[in-house]
């Protein structure tokens, strides 16, 4: 097994490399041959499964793994930003999206849990701001560092499609889970009932 090495720091004799040749093929493909064994046998990366997501209309194929948030999946494979992670631990609602038209914090929720519902983001409302929460938010200038803002609208949008009238209590109730650092509470519910007294 020593032949080859002789044979190739041995340049300057050619007349004995030309005599061994026909023993350095076999050897080289030998090697050849293992290490090709070696790297088939090398352990492969799992393969990611693949999701087939509805969202704001459209559909989307994505990889990820199976407990990969929504919320990443939504921002950094898709790639709609509105969306906007606070704590991790859908504690705060700033990564609230529409499953089937449900309020859910997509920063716990798992892309595998999604199936066949239809997802709709803050961009999904509309292209313009011509949504009526979004034309009663900016009507009442609720926003004041903004952060929180897309998922206290998307909260908003879900309450107002189950309850067209809410009361105070009933918006307490719905927007219970969204902090604003800000505190804006007071401009959240007055363009809330200014978004439900519009014509629907």
């Amino acid at each position: 097994m020593f032949l080859p090495l002789v044979i190739f720091t041995s340049i300057e004799k050619p007349h004995f490399i030309a005599a061994n040749l026909h023993l350095v093929n076999p050897i080289c493909r030998s090697l050849t041959s293992g290490l090709h064994l070696m790297h088939s046998q090398l352990p492969t990366e799992p393969t990611m499964p693949t999701y087939k997501l509805s969202v704001n209309g459209k559909t989307y194929s994505v990889e990820a793994e199976e407990q990969m948030p929504l919320l990443w999946v939504i921002r950094d494979l898709i790639g709609l930003t509105g969306t906007k992670y606070g704590c991790g631990i859908a504690q705060c609602g700033a990564c609230t999206v529409h499953l089937s038209g449900a309020p859910v914090r997509s920063c716990s929720f798992p892309v595998a849990a999604v199936g066949e519902q239809p997802v709709t983001t803050i961009e999904g409302l509309s292209d313009d701001n011509s949504h009526p929460v979004q034309r009663a938010w900016i009507a009442e200038q609720v926003p004041q560092c903004g952060y929180c803002q897309s998922g206290q609208i998307m909260s908003a949008v879900a309450l107002l499609a189950s309850n067209k009238n809410p009361d105070d209590q009933a918006i307490n109730e719905a927007m219970n889970g969204n902090i604003c650092r800000c505190g804006t509470y007071p401009r959240i519910r007055k363009a809330i009932k200014t978004a439900a007294s519009y014509p629907h």
